[in-house]
């Protein structure tokens, strides 16, 4: 096996999440960062908590708003529509 041709080890890397709560695992690096932990976690806090980091949350509501319109109008669209004319219903309009 080649040397060196593994990253060290460190036993005692520091985890930061943006809550505030820091601790320690074993890693390859010597800080990460991360954005939810077992403190803040909604699973294990019972509360609800959007992480949104790039306002996807917006933008996902003004699509859904821009939508609505396009979503009425299909809706009443296929309200008004009766389905397929029968047979008999089309030879009848023939005739009239």
């Amino acid at each position: 096996m080649k040397a060196n041709s593994h990253p060290k080890y460190n036993p005692q890397a520091q985890v930061v999440c943006s809550c505030g709560n820091m601790f320690t695992v074993g890693s390859t690096k010597d800080v990460i960062h991360v954005e939810l932990c077992n403190k803040c976690h909604p699973f294990y806090t019972g509360q609800q908590k959007f992480v949104d980091t790039a306002s996807r949350i917006e933008k996902f509501q003004k699509k859904i708003q821009n939508a609505k319109p396009v979503q009425d109008k299909k809706k009443k669209d296929k309200q008004e529509y009766q389905g397929p004319l029968t047979l008999r219903d089309m030879l009848q309009a023939i005739k009239r």
